[in-house]
């Protein structure tokens, strides 16, 4: 069985401005975990980012074999999405980018997604 989500999926400028019909775009909810490594963090960051608190020079860090701009544009029609509940909205946002990326962070590391521990640091 292939798995659906491993990869983002293209978005053209259309779709991006009116994401009315997400489709094959959203993971179903049974298909998302409950738990996986870092989720609260994740979840905090999609917060972060709906609410328009994520830093600006946020940057993104791409798992080697994903393109950061195709997965930040998939992540990005979810997130404006109306289509989907919100909860459902913020945990595919949340598994998809923790999939895709390694780490959301600032230059100067006062934001970072997961949070790098003090021991991490040394």
């Amino acid at each position: 069985m292939t798995d659906a989500y491993a990869q983002p999926q293209e978005v053209d400028d259309v779709l991006l401005a009116f994401p009315a019909r997400l489709g094959e775009l959203l993971p179903p909810s049974e298909v998302i975990p409950a738990d996986y490594p870092h989720r609260h963090e994740w979840l905090r960051f999609q917060s972060m980012w709906f609410a328009g608190t994520l830093p600006a020079d946020c940057q993104l860090e791409a798992v080697e074999g994903v393109d950061a701009a195709v997965a930040g544009r998939h992540l990005e029609a979810i997130q404006r999405s109306f289509e989907p509940k919100h909860e459902h909205k913020a945990d595919a946002v949340a598994w998809l980018a923790s999939r895709w990326f390694l780490r959301a962070s600032t230059p100067d590391s006062s934001y970072s997604c997961p949070e790098v521990s003090p021991r991490a640091s040394r």
